[in-house]
């Protein structure tokens, strides 16, 4: 009986494993054509260090100026993340705990636990500038 629970044990030890293995390889950052157009105001210093943050935290996936990447991820400049429909705390929360894909194909966004509170402030800032100048209140 002893045996049979070890195996059971290794076995799933080994599934998931291969799952672990499996989804970060199948999600290897891949790059895409921006999804939308981005119009770049003049910056402030806030803005910039939003921006600093963004492109070390974000950018990989949700490409150059929060434009998306064709088959990676979604731009944050669009009338979906407006202020009314996503407020801060939605960016807040999908960086710290990941969120489940619901308005693009694009799959789940795992959680970004490298990003700290002052970085997400820094990121909210930035994106929000982008999107006031492209016309999302």
């Amino acid at each position: 009986m002893m045996k049979k629970s070890l195996i059971g044990v290794i076995l799933m030890g080994a599934l998931a494993y291969w799952g672990y293995t499996n989804f970060f390889t199948a999600n290897e950052v891949a790059t895409g054509a921006p999804l939308v157009a981005v119009t770049v105001p003049t910056l402030s210093a806030d803005d910039k260090l939003g921006e600093t943050a963004f492109n070390e935290n974000c950018a990989t996936c949700h490409g150059e100026n929060a434009a998306g990447q064709d088959g990676v991820a979604p731009p944050l400049v669009h009338k979906i993340y407006e202020p009314n429909h996503h407020g801060d705390m939605a960016f807040v929360m999908a960086a710290k705990r990941g969120t489940r894909q619901h308005h693009w194909r694009f799959g789940n966004m795992p959680p970004q636990p490298q990003v700290t509170e002052e970085e997400m402030i820094k990121i909210i800032t930035y994106v929000r500038t982008l999107q006031r100048a492209n016309g999302i209140n």
